[in-house]
């Protein structure tokens, strides 16, 4: 992505950026709007969500909902992963108040996990391992994009992190395969970054619950010691609905 503006910079967009509406996403769950983003030189459209317009939830604290968006990319930026399109949590000069900005993905909303080709589907791994990891409760087939760059993205982060066990997701192609060895590696950092309270619990800290950074930390020591890819549980609801 030669042509993409620093990562940095982007960042400081999403914060300080002049944010325009320019429609509504009808079909989410919680008001969700289409923006354009001026700041400087930089334009780009992004996907601005309100914290007041959440839906009550009943297993997740109210008006967290968008700080978990934000926490996803936190995770994924600390793993090193690159799934998670830069996402703010922005408290001023917003139309509809305070809430996450994400930067929006362009991609052909036809083609999603349930047509992706046999190359895009073995390149899930990370994808699998990072929703096991924050605990998705609605992994659905078409929060998988793939831009013009041909890289892929992860969007709809807002049930996550739970301390109980929420997940939920279409993706359950590797299970009882091994977990490759880097992404193992990559998680224990993490972990460790965690426990001597680094720079990604510093961030974390401000968006999720103490008990939710500890489980975690709890669930990415118990991927790493099963080392597996685990099967979907038949005792409860592992996939979500509807599927796309």
């Amino acid at each position: 992505m030669n042509s993409e503006p620093n990562k940095d910079r982007i960042l400081m967009a999403l914060q300080k950026g002049s944010l325009k509406l320019q429609g509504q996403f009808v079909n989410s769950s919680n008001y969700t709007f289409l923006g354009l983003l001026t700041y400087e030189d930089l334009k780009f459209e992004v996907v601005y969500k309100p914290t007041r317009g959440q839906r009550p939830l009943w297993d997740f604290p109210d008006r967290t909902l968008t700080k978990r968006e934000v926490a996803a990319f936190v995770v994924s930026e600390a793993l090193g992963w690159e799934l998670v399109p830069p996402t703010v949590y922005r408290r001023q000069k917003t139309p509809l108040g305070s809430g996450s900005l994400q930067r929006y993905i362009h991609h052909n909303p036809e083609y999603h996990y349930f047509n992706f080709s046999p190359e895009d589907r073995q390149r899930l791994r990370p994808v699998v391992l990072f929703d096991l990891l924050i605990n998705n409760a609605d992994r659905k087939g078409g929060h998988v994009l793939v831009d013009n760059y041909n890289h892929l993205w992860l969007i709809d982060h807002g049930v996550c992190f739970h301390v109980e066990h929420k997940l939920r997701t279409v993706i359950w192609d590797f299970a009882g395969e091994a977990i490759p060895q880097p992404l193992l590696d990559d998680l224990a950092r993490f972990e460790l970054e965690l426990e001597e309270k680094k720079q990604v619990y510093e961030n974390l800290k401000h968006l999720l619950s103490a008990a939710e950074i500890t489980a975690l930390q709890r669930r990415s020591h118990m991927l790493r010691a099963l080392g597996t890819f685990p099967h979907p549980d038949i005792r409860r609801r592992s996939y979500p609905w509807p599927p796309v």
